[in-house]
């Protein structure tokens, strides 16, 4: 129901990689991977995308993991209008893979963005789907497909 993974156009963007040192703040050094400035601006334009934009393993119609299934199913749930929605499959990119967690500063994937805020994973996207708060966040953001009329 949602538009495909886009992460060729990510691979066309995050090419060629000169690795230099990022702002780390949650990352050891034994962890750090230094996002490249290709990598870094190729994740700016894709967090730009759309309105809605989710990090994830595999694509909307085929998830490849439990986490990235559940923060899908709750989008359709709340009503996300896929035209504005864009997936990025970082199962088809390490650099994409690696990079949005350096970027967003969160250790795990599935990774939501709404209007280019960071929202959170999986379990973020359901504490507040549980309590409304993210209905009421993609209300105000705009982002819900429009009302059928019956």
């Amino acid at each position: 129901y949602l538009r495909k993974a886009n992460s060729q156009a990510f691979r066309h963007a995050a090419r060629p990689a000169a690795a230099r040192p990022s702002a780390l703040r949650f990352l050891t050094p034994f962890q750090a991977r230094f996002l490249s400035d290709a990598t870094r601006q190729a994740i700016d334009q894709a967090v730009k995308s759309s309105p809605v934009v989710l990090f994830m393993k595999g694509t909307p119609e085929t998830p490849q993991c439990g986490f990235s299934r559940a923060t899908i199913q709750i989008l359709g749930v709340q009503g996300v209008d896929p035209g504005k929605f864009t997936a990025f499959n970082v199962l088809e990119d390490e650099e994409l893979r690696q990079g949005i967690k350096e970027y967003s500063e969160w250790p795990t994937i599935p990774q939501l963005y709404v209007n280019k805020e960071f929202i959170g994973g999986c379990d973020i996207v359901l504490s507040m789907h549980q309590d409304g708060t993210l209905a009421k966040l993609l209300e105000e953001k705009g982002v819900l497909a429009p009302m059928e009329e019956t």
